[in-house]
C-alpha cells in the first residue's frame, strides 16, 4: 500500500459516514458481530499465521491472547454499548430558574485509525475496535509489518466478510504508518513504544487528531516482606513465560527485601522451570519474535555481564548467536545500576531485573525516578504497606498479588500515563474515548434577561446586585 492509498481510504470512509448520518443500535450491533464471525471463522488461519511470523508460537496461546481476548472484547461491546448509548442529563444551572434543560448526547467522532503492534498482533487492533464500532465509528486497520503473514490473513479476512467502508484494513512497511498516523483521522489509536508513540503524536498534531497512545516502559514489581513468596514466584514467572515477555505490561524490575532475595531467586526458579523445564525445543517458549529483537535482549544480558553483575539463567541456556532458534529461558540480572542497559531500557523479553532494597521507601523513590510506567505490582498482605504503594506511585493500572491480569478486564479501562501513553479503551471508558461528548442547551421560552439587567442598557443596580453575590 502507499501513502495514497491510506489517504484514498479515508477519505471515501468519511463520505460514507457523513452521508449514513445517525448510526443506530442497529447497525453498531450488526458490525460488532461481522468482526466476531470474522475472528470464530478465521482463528485456525491466523494463529498459524502468528506460530509462522514468530518462528514458534503455541497455537494455544495464539487462541487465549489474540482469538479469545479480543473475542471478549468484541462481545463485551456488544452485550453493553446500548445502555451506554442514550442522552445524559446534566443540571442546567445557572438557567434552571427559568425553566432551561441541558444534557451530553454521544456521538461516534467518525473514522478512528488503529497501528496495531506485533507482540499481540490481533488484540491491539481488534480490542479498541470493539469499543470504537460500539461507539458508533469506522475504522482503518493497521497491523505490524514484523509479522507480515498475520496482517495478510488479516487483511483477506476483512476484504472477504467486512466492507471496507466500516473496516479497512491496510498493509505496508514503516512509510505506510507514518503516512497513517499523518492522515485527518477522527481519532488515532497507537499501540508500542514510547519513542514511536512520540512521533505518531507529532503526525497527528498535523490535523490536531486526539490520539490514545498504549505504550510501555518498566513495568515494576514490588515485593514486600510479608509476601508469600512461593506464590508471588509462580505468578511472576507465569507472566514472564507468557508470550516470552513480549508484553507491554510484562514485570521488567522486580524489588524485593535484601534479606528475602535468595529465598525469591530459589523460588523463581523452581516456578519457572516447573513451567519451562526445557528451551531449545520446547513449543510451549514463544520465540523472541525476529533476530533484531533477539539481538537487543541479548545485547541487554551482555552489558550486565560485562559490567561483572550476578545473572541467573534459568532452564536450558540457548547461545546468544543462534538465531536459527529464537526460543530462550529468562535471565535474571541481579542488582543493576541506573546506567545498565536492562535499567535504561524497556526488556520486551526473556529477562527481568531484580534489585534489592532495605526500606519499601526506598523502592518506592526508585520507581518514581523513572518515567510513570503502564503498570505497577504488589506483593504482599501488609494494608497499610500496600496503601503507602498506591498512594505514593502513579502507573496506568496496578494488580495486587497479580501480574498482567488488570489488561484483560473488559469493564475496567486500560491505558497509560505519562511516557507509558495516554486515553483508554475497554469498557464504557473506552465508548467515551471513541465518542464526541456533545453539550446540548435547550432555553424554555421565557426570556427574563431584560427584567434581571442582564442586557444593555444595563441598570445602575445590576453592579450591586452582582457584588453582593461574590461570596466565599
Amino acid at each position: 500500500m502507499s501513502a495514497a492509498s491510506v489517504s484514498e481510504l479515508l477519505a471515501r470512509q468519511k463520505a460514507a459516514f457523513t452521508a449514513a448520518g445517525p448510526v443506530s443500535a442497529t447497525v453498531r450491533r450488526v458490525r460488532l458481530q461481522a468482526v466476531i464471525d470474522l475472528l470464530v471463522r478465521h482463528h485456525r488461519a491466523l494463529t498459524d499465521a502468528m506460530d509462522a511470523d514468530f518462528g514458534g508460537r503455541r497455537r494455544g496461546y495464539s487462541m487465549m491472547n489474540d482469538i479469545l481476548g479480543p473475542l471478549s472484547s468484541l462481545k463485551h461491546v456488544r452485550d453493553h454499548f446500548e445502555a451506554w448509548m442514550p442522552d445524559e442529563p446534566r443540571s442546567a444551572a445557572p438557567y434552571e430558574a427559568i425553566g432551561g434543560q441541558a444534557w451530553v448526547r454521544y456521538q461516534p467522532k467518525g473514522c478512528v485509525g488503529i497501528i496495531g503492534t506485533w507482540n499481540a498482533p490481533l488484540f491491539t487492533l481488534l480490542s479498541p475496535l470493539a469499543c470504537a464500532l460500539g461507539a458508533g465509528n469506522r475504522a482503518i486497520l493497521k497491523p505490524s509489518e514484523v509479522v507480515p503473514r498475520t496482517g495478510e490473513v488479516l487483511a483477506a479476512a476483512f476484504a472477504e466478510m467486512i466492507d471496507p467502508l466500516e473496516v479497512g484494513v491496510l498493509l505496508g512497511g514503516p512509510d505506510v504508518a507514518q503516512a497513517f498516523t499523518r492522515q485527518p483521522f477522527d481519532h488515532l489509536v497507537f499501540t508500542g513504544s514510547t519513542a514511536i508513540g512520540r512521533e505518531v503524536m507529532r503526525g497527528a498534531a498535523e490535523h490536531l487528531v486526539p490520539v490514545t497512545l498504549e505504550l510501555g516502559g518498566k513495568s515494576p514489581t514490588l515485593v514486600g516482606r510479608s509476601a508469600d513468596l512461593g506464590m508471588t514466584a509462580f505468578r511472576l514467572a507465569a507472566a514472564k513465560v507468557t508470550n516470552g515477555g513480549q508484553i507491554c505490561v510484562n514485570p521488567d524490575v522486580t524489588y524485593i527485601p535484601e534479606d528475602r532475595l535468595e529465598a525469591f531467586i530459589a523460588a523463581f526458579r523452581v516456578a519457572y522451570e516447573e513451567l519451562l523445564p526445557t528451551i531449545r525445543d520446547n513449543a510451549d517458549v514463544t520465540a523472541v519474535v525476529n533476530p533484531r529483537h533477539s539481538s537487543r535482549v541479548e545485547s541487554y544480558v551482555a552489558d550486565a555481564a560485562a559490567r561483572g553483575l550476578r545473572i541467573e539463567s534459568l532452564s536450558e541456556t540457548v547461545p546468544a548467536d543462534d538465531t536459527e532458534n529464537r526460543r530462550r529461558g529468562a535471565r535474571l540480572v541481579v542488582n543493576p545500576g541506573a546506567d545498565a542497559l536492562i535499567m535504561q531500557h524497556e526488556i520486551f523479553g526473556p529477562a527481568m531485573a531484580i534489585k534489592t532494597y532495605h526500606r519499601i521507601e526506598e523502592a518506592v523513590a526508585d520507581i518514581n525516578s523513572r518515567p510513570r510506567p503502564l503498570a505497577l505490582y504488589y506483593f504482599g498482605t501488609d494494608e497499610a504497606e500496600q496503601a503507602f504503594v498506591l498512594d505514593h506511585t502513579i502507573s496506568g493500572g496496578v494488580c495486587i498479588n497479580e501480574a498482567m491480569a488488570h489488561g484483560g478486564l473488559h469493564d475496567a479501562p486500560f491505558g497509560g500515563v505519562g511516557d507509558a501513553g495516554m486515553g483508554h479503551y475497554h469498557g464504557r471508558e473506552g465508548f467515551i474515548e471513541f465518542s464526541h461528548l456533545r453539550t446540548v442547551y435547550k432555553a424554555s421560552e421565557i426570556d427574563p434577561r431584560k427584567e434581571w439587567g442582564m442586557v444593555p442598557p444595563y441598570p445602575e443596580w445590576l453592579e450591586g446586585a452582582l457584588e453582593a453575590s461574590i461570596t466565599p
